[in-house]
């Protein structure tokens, strides 16, 4: 196995505030995983904290494309920088958010490399852009358009390298069954979706199998996965800015998350959108922790 090295992105740039005033709290995310023992139960390496910019939305209006910008533009190269660091050096980097936009940087690292894919394990597909709303602004709900070069230039093409993923190279699992316009314009665009609904009938295992597999072609490099908690069930995850109904169950997670996270053509993995500020207990955060090291785990020495 290579090293895995546990890199901290605690940027909440892509959110929207959960109340005037405040800030989100998912750049607690890192720490709170942390407190559970994932460096040390993982047998990972430290790669440090990429710190953020400071969340500040000025008098950004409805309108004026997506807030924090600029921040996020500089932070996503900054950890891009990092993330190629590792995956060059042949390790891999998990990296504890931070909101669902940290995901640009490792698309960006990657394509400074050469061509990878995407596992997205998510509530939702992240693919709001200008083509289909009016609401854009929020780039953690946006990051999979903006990645695969739909929205603003300032976003979509950093350092002349966009889009940073093809339509074509991208895998969606856990998307809630109701969400069907999200559904049909990806399946026009030939981006595969299983939901939940799917992924109970087919199985995780299989599943994951089968797309770990998908990635080992000649035209690519190998493939990233991006983890949002929400895509857990709100019963044992509640501590997500959009709890939906009818998502994972932990052991269904750990069953799609483990044969990918093995892969050896894997190179990442990043975890996100997680918030301590609304788990006092930090019951979810310890369920998170758990999920991901079992994800890791050699299944000879846990069977």
């Amino acid at each position: 196995m290579r090293n895995i090295v546990v890199v901290d992105a605690p940027s909440n740039l892509g959110l929207r505030p959960p109340a005037p005033g405040t800030v989100p709290g998912c750049h607690k995310l890192a720490g709170a995983l942390r407190e559970q023992g994932i460096v040390r139960r993982l047998g990972a390496l430290e790669g440090g904290v990429v710190v953020p910019p400071r969340y500040d939305r000025g008098d950004w209006q409805e309108g004026d494309g997506v807030f924090n910008a600029a921040a996020i533009a500089s932070y996503t190269r900054r950890l891009a920088d990092r993330i190629e660091r590792h995956v060059r050096a042949g390790e891999l980097p998990v990296v504890l958010g931070g909101d669902c936009s940290i995901q640009l940087g490792a698309s960006l690292a990657l394509r400074r490399i050469g061509r990878y894919g995407l596992v997205a394990i998510d509530a939702s597909a992240d693919f709001r852009h200008p083509g289909n709303s009016d609401r854009v602004g929020a780039a953690g709900g946006e990051e999979l358009a903006l990645a695969t070069g739909r929205g603003q230039a300032d976003l979509t093409d950093l350092e002349g390298l966009g889009p940073y993923l093809r339509d074509e190279d991208v895998r969606l699992f856990g998307i809630r069954d109701e969400f069907e316009d999200d559904r049909s314009e990806l399946a026009a665009l030939k981006i595969p979706v299983v939901t939940v609904g799917d992924l109970r009938t087919w199985g995780a295992d299989d599943l994951a199998q089968v797309t770990a597999q998908s990635f080992e072609t000649p035209e690519l490099n190998g493939f990233w996965v991006h983890l949002d908690a929400d895509v857990l069930d709100p019963s044992v995850m509640p501590a997500v800015d959009s709890p939906d109904p009818d998502g994972l169950l932990p052991d269904e997670l750990t069953a799609l998350l483990s044969p990918l996270v093995r892969s050896p053509h894997c190179v990442g993995l990043n975890i996100t959108i997680y918030d301590p500020d609304l788990d006092p207990d930090g019951t979810a955060g310890a369920l998170l922790t758990d999920i991901v090291v079992n994800a890791f785990a050699d299944p000879a020495s846990t069977g």
